[in-house]
Parts: C-alpha cells; structure tokens; sequence
C-alpha cells in the first residue's frame, strides 16, 4: 500500500510539472507565433512597398518610351526616366557609385548604378537590340554588392517595353 502512495504521489507531481510544462510551452509558443506573424507582416509588407514602387517606376518608364520610342541613347533615356521618376515624387540617385569589397579592403571599381530608386530598387537602362544573360549577371551582381533587393533592366531600343525590353530581378526579396 505504501508504494502504491508513493506511485501516486510521483504521478500527481509529474502531471503537476507536466502541467506547467504545457503552460509554459502554450505561452511561448503563443509568444513566438505573435513574432512570427509580426515578422510575416513585414515581410509582406515590405514586399508589397517594393512591388507598388516596381509599378510606378515602370508606369514612368513606360511614359518615357511612350514620348521617345526606340533608337536614342541609353544616356538620354536614362535623363528622362530620371526627370519623370522625380516629377512623381520619388528620391532618385543617377549613376550611383557601387564599391566592392575584396579582403576588408573596399576598392572603387568604377561600378555604377545607373538609378537608384527610393535606396530600394536598382534600375539598369539599355538602348540594345535585345537583352542578354550578361545584362542579367550585371544586375545580379549589382543588387549583391549593393544589398538591395530587387533591379529593373530596362531596354528601350523595342516597340513594346514591357514585353520585349523589361526584365526584374530580386535578390532575397521578402515573401
């Protein structure tokens, strides 16, 4: 009878301890859900901030097209991109400077992003026949070094720039 008290006794303390255990588990786990959907909604967020400026910058680009048509230089596109992207209101950097770091030591590579937009979204303007692989490993390169996560290639020498001439790319882009 004695040990059967004592099975007893040890059964009700674990299920005690079981108890707090659970408790202390459901808590966390509440804890760790509410961050984990706080972080979700910033990361959609986020998302959703650079998807709409993705969208009016290419609105612009397409206004741009729209007034020019193909065949100028990529320098004079990239003038007029830049005037209708501040027009709308939004902070641009032209042929932005674009360091590299090579063994702790930062090296000035002559890199240039053509705009940078918002300190978000890297756009890269061409004025060729058709884009190619290297253009995308360029801007590839340029959103790793440069941090950012998402670039627009924009080629103007098409008829139809978001069909023939636009390429996006992202660089761990939030989901």
């Amino acid at each position: 009878m004695n040990g059967g008290s004592r099975c007893q006794k040890i059964c009700v303390r674990l299920t005690a301890e079981n108890a707090e255990s659970a408790e202390f588990l459901r808590k966390n786990a509440d804890s760790q859900l509410g961050a984990s959907l706080a972080i979700v909604r910033r990361m959609a967020t986020e998302a959703e901030r650079l998807n709409s400026l993705t969208e009016r910058i290419i609105g612009a680009a397409i206004e741009v097209h729209k007034a020019l048509g193909p065949g100028l230089l990529e320098s004079a596109y990239e003038a007029c991109l830049y005037y209708e992207l501040v027009k709308r209101g939004l902070k641009v950097e032209r042929q932005k400077p674009l360091p590299l770091t090579y063994d702790g030591v930062q090296l000035d590579c002559a890199y240039r992003m053509d705009l940078v937009i918002e300190g978000a979204v890297v756009i890269e303007i061409k004025s060729i026949e058709r884009l190619e692989r290297v253009h995308e490993a360029q801007m590839i390169s340029y959103l790793k070094l440069s941090k950012l996560k998402i670039g627009l290639i924009l080629n103007f020498n098409v008829r139809n720039l978001v069909r023939d001439g636009l390429w996006r790319r992202v660089n761990d882009f939030p989901e």
